[in-house]
Protein backbone atom coordinates (compact mmCIF):
# COMPACT_ATOMS: atom_id res chain seq x y z
CA UNK A 1 0.00 0.00 0.00
CA UNK A 2 1.33 3.44 -0.90
CA UNK A 3 1.89 6.08 1.76
CA UNK A 4 -0.94 8.24 0.46
CA UNK A 5 -3.34 5.27 0.52
CA UNK A 6 -2.28 4.39 4.06
CA UNK A 7 -2.82 7.97 5.25
CA UNK A 8 -6.25 8.09 3.65
CA UNK A 9 -7.30 4.78 5.20
CA UNK A 10 -6.01 5.82 8.61
CA UNK A 11 -8.24 8.89 8.53
CA UNK A 12 -11.46 7.27 7.35
CA UNK A 13 -13.23 8.43 10.51
CA UNK A 14 -12.83 12.04 9.39
CA UNK A 15 -13.67 11.21 5.77
CA UNK A 16 -16.94 9.66 6.93
CA UNK A 17 -17.61 12.59 9.27
CA UNK A 18 -17.33 14.93 6.28
CA UNK A 19 -19.48 12.73 4.03
CA UNK A 20 -22.20 12.55 6.69
CA UNK A 21 -21.95 16.19 7.71
CA UNK A 22 -25.28 18.02 7.33
CA UNK A 23 -23.62 20.62 5.08
CA UNK A 24 -22.51 17.94 2.62
CA UNK A 25 -25.79 16.05 2.87
CA UNK A 26 -27.58 19.30 2.07
CA UNK A 27 -25.48 19.65 -1.07
CA UNK A 28 -26.28 16.05 -1.98
CA UNK A 29 -30.05 16.52 -2.02
CA UNK A 30 -30.16 20.24 -2.83
CA UNK A 31 -31.73 21.26 0.49
CA UNK A 32 -28.78 23.23 1.88
CA UNK A 33 -29.72 26.81 2.69
CA UNK A 34 -28.42 29.19 0.05
CA UNK A 35 -26.96 31.50 2.71
CA UNK A 36 -24.78 28.71 4.06
CA UNK A 37 -23.53 27.78 0.60
CA UNK A 38 -22.88 31.43 -0.25
CA UNK A 39 -20.72 31.74 2.86
CA UNK A 40 -18.88 28.56 1.90
CA UNK A 41 -18.25 29.82 -1.65
CA UNK A 42 -16.61 32.99 -0.37
CA UNK A 43 -14.50 31.18 2.20
CA UNK A 44 -13.47 28.45 -0.21
CA UNK A 45 -12.43 30.97 -2.86
CA UNK A 46 -10.22 32.66 -0.26
CA UNK A 47 -8.80 29.28 0.73
CA UNK A 48 -8.16 28.20 -2.86
CA UNK A 49 -6.05 31.29 -3.49
CA UNK A 50 -3.82 30.20 -0.60
CA UNK A 51 -3.87 26.65 -1.95
CA UNK A 52 -2.61 27.84 -5.34
CA UNK A 53 0.17 29.80 -3.65
CA UNK A 54 1.22 26.71 -1.70
CA UNK A 55 1.47 24.78 -4.97
CA UNK A 56 3.68 27.51 -6.38
CA UNK A 57 5.97 27.41 -3.35
CA UNK A 58 6.16 23.62 -3.64
CA UNK A 59 7.03 23.95 -7.32
CA UNK A 60 9.89 26.30 -6.49
CA UNK A 61 11.21 23.82 -3.93
CA UNK A 62 10.82 20.74 -6.12
CA UNK A 63 14.20 19.00 -6.45
CA UNK A 64 13.62 18.00 -10.09
CA UNK A 65 12.04 19.46 -13.22
CA UNK A 66 9.26 16.88 -13.39
CA UNK A 67 8.08 17.79 -9.91
CA UNK A 68 8.26 21.47 -10.79
CA UNK A 69 5.99 20.95 -13.78
CA UNK A 70 3.54 18.75 -11.92
CA UNK A 71 3.07 21.25 -9.10
CA UNK A 72 2.52 24.04 -11.58
CA UNK A 73 -0.04 21.91 -13.41
CA UNK A 74 -1.89 21.33 -10.15
CA UNK A 75 -1.93 25.07 -9.50
CA UNK A 76 -3.65 25.43 -12.88
CA UNK A 77 -6.32 23.02 -11.71
CA UNK A 78 -7.00 25.27 -8.72
CA UNK A 79 -7.45 28.25 -11.04
CA UNK A 80 -10.11 26.31 -12.94
CA UNK A 81 -11.83 25.49 -9.66
CA UNK A 82 -11.83 29.19 -8.80
CA UNK A 83 -13.71 29.86 -12.03
CA UNK A 84 -16.50 27.60 -10.75
CA UNK A 85 -16.63 29.62 -7.55
CA UNK A 86 -16.70 32.85 -9.52
CA UNK A 87 -19.79 31.56 -11.30
CA UNK A 88 -21.49 30.74 -8.00
CA UNK A 89 -20.50 34.12 -6.60
CA UNK A 90 -22.05 35.93 -9.55
CA UNK A 91 -25.24 33.90 -9.21
CA UNK A 92 -25.66 34.52 -5.50
CA UNK A 93 -24.21 37.98 -5.15
CA UNK A 94 -21.07 37.05 -3.25
CA UNK A 95 -18.30 39.61 -3.65
CA UNK A 96 -15.28 37.33 -3.43
CA UNK A 97 -12.84 40.24 -3.41
CA UNK A 98 -14.30 41.54 -0.16
CA UNK A 99 -14.43 38.21 1.71
CA UNK A 100 -12.80 38.15 5.12
CA UNK A 101 -11.57 34.72 6.22
CA UNK A 102 -13.39 33.12 9.12
CA UNK A 103 -11.58 31.43 11.99
CA UNK A 104 -11.63 27.96 10.43
CA UNK A 105 -10.46 29.33 7.08
CA UNK A 106 -7.64 31.33 8.61
CA UNK A 107 -6.48 28.37 10.68
CA UNK A 108 -6.34 26.17 7.59
CA UNK A 109 -4.52 28.62 5.31
CA UNK A 110 -2.04 29.58 8.04
CA UNK A 111 -1.21 25.91 8.44
CA UNK A 112 -0.75 25.43 4.69
CA UNK A 113 1.33 28.56 4.30
CA UNK A 114 3.57 27.73 7.24
CA UNK A 115 4.09 24.19 5.96
CA UNK A 116 4.84 25.31 2.40
CA UNK A 117 7.37 27.95 3.47
CA UNK A 118 9.11 26.13 6.31
CA UNK A 119 8.98 22.43 5.37
CA UNK A 120 10.22 20.35 2.46
CA UNK A 121 8.18 19.73 -0.64
CA UNK A 122 7.14 16.24 0.48
CA UNK A 123 5.47 17.43 3.66
CA UNK A 124 3.77 20.23 1.74
CA UNK A 125 2.27 17.66 -0.62
CA UNK A 126 1.10 15.65 2.38
CA UNK A 127 -0.55 18.74 3.90
CA UNK A 128 -2.38 19.48 0.65
CA UNK A 129 -3.44 15.93 -0.27
CA UNK A 130 -6.41 15.62 2.12
CA UNK A 131 -8.25 18.47 0.41
CA UNK A 132 -7.92 16.94 -3.05
CA UNK A 133 -8.59 13.34 -2.04
CA UNK A 134 -11.53 14.26 0.21
CA UNK A 135 -13.30 16.33 -2.44
CA UNK A 136 -12.81 13.62 -5.07
CA UNK A 137 -14.21 11.12 -2.56
CA UNK A 138 -17.21 13.31 -1.73
CA UNK A 139 -17.99 13.97 -5.38
CA UNK A 140 -17.83 10.29 -6.24
CA UNK A 141 -19.92 9.22 -3.25
CA UNK A 142 -22.62 11.83 -3.85
CA UNK A 143 -22.88 10.75 -7.50
CA UNK A 144 -23.10 7.01 -6.78
CA UNK A 145 -26.85 6.82 -7.43
CA UNK A 146 -26.89 9.57 -10.02
CA UNK A 147 -26.79 13.33 -9.65
CA UNK A 148 -30.11 14.97 -8.91
CA UNK A 149 -30.95 18.19 -10.74
CA UNK A 150 -30.80 21.05 -8.27
CA UNK A 151 -28.82 24.18 -7.48
CA UNK A 152 -25.72 22.26 -6.29
CA UNK A 153 -25.53 19.71 -9.11
CA UNK A 154 -22.53 21.42 -10.71
CA UNK A 155 -20.59 21.18 -7.43
CA UNK A 156 -21.08 17.41 -7.39
CA UNK A 157 -20.24 17.05 -11.09
CA UNK A 158 -17.01 19.00 -10.65
CA UNK A 159 -15.66 16.81 -7.89
CA UNK A 160 -16.99 13.60 -9.41
CA UNK A 161 -15.19 14.27 -12.69
CA UNK A 162 -12.32 12.06 -13.92
CA UNK A 163 -10.27 15.23 -14.33
CA UNK A 164 -10.48 16.05 -10.64
CA UNK A 165 -9.67 12.47 -9.67
CA UNK A 166 -6.58 12.71 -11.86
CA UNK A 167 -5.45 15.86 -10.06
CA UNK A 168 -5.91 14.16 -6.68
CA UNK A 169 -3.87 11.18 -7.84
CA UNK A 170 -1.09 13.41 -9.16
CA UNK A 171 -0.74 15.12 -5.81
CA UNK A 172 -0.74 11.81 -3.96
CA UNK A 173 2.00 10.51 -6.24
CA UNK A 174 4.06 13.57 -5.38
CA UNK A 175 3.52 12.84 -1.67
CA UNK A 176 4.66 9.27 -2.18
CA UNK A 177 7.64 10.39 -4.24
CA UNK A 178 9.06 13.05 -1.96
CA UNK A 179 8.42 11.77 1.55
CA UNK A 180 8.19 8.64 3.67
CA UNK A 181 6.05 7.71 6.63
CA UNK A 182 6.82 9.37 9.95
CA UNK A 183 5.02 10.73 12.98
CA UNK A 184 5.23 14.23 11.51
CA UNK A 185 3.69 13.05 8.24
CA UNK A 186 0.87 11.31 10.08
CA UNK A 187 0.13 14.36 12.22
CA UNK A 188 0.29 16.74 9.26
CA UNK A 189 -2.21 14.71 7.24
CA UNK A 190 -4.51 14.31 10.23
CA UNK A 191 -4.48 18.02 10.98
CA UNK A 192 -5.41 18.86 7.40
CA UNK A 193 -8.33 16.43 7.58
CA UNK A 194 -9.49 18.07 10.81
CA UNK A 195 -9.31 21.44 9.07
CA UNK A 196 -11.53 20.08 6.30
CA UNK A 197 -14.15 18.92 8.78
CA UNK A 198 -14.04 22.24 10.63
CA UNK A 199 -14.39 24.12 7.33
CA UNK A 200 -17.72 22.40 6.64
CA UNK A 201 -18.84 22.96 10.21
CA UNK A 202 -18.08 26.69 10.01
CA UNK A 203 -20.10 26.96 6.81
CA UNK A 204 -22.97 25.03 8.40
CA UNK A 205 -23.01 27.34 11.41
CA UNK A 206 -22.72 30.51 9.31
CA UNK A 207 -26.44 30.86 8.70
CA UNK A 208 -27.09 30.80 12.45
CA UNK A 209 -25.10 33.98 13.08
CA UNK A 210 -26.93 37.23 13.73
Amino acid sequence: MSLSSELWQTNQDLAQACLNHPFVRGIADGTLEREKFAYYVGQDAFFLEAFARAYSIAAAKAPDWEGFNLFHGLAGGVLQELQLHAGYAATWGVNISSVEPGTATRRYIDFLSATAWSQDVGLTAVAMSPCMRLYAYLGQKLATKGILTHQYSDWIRTYNSPEFEQLAQQLEKLSDRYTSNSDTVQKTYRYAMLCERDFFQAAWESGDRP
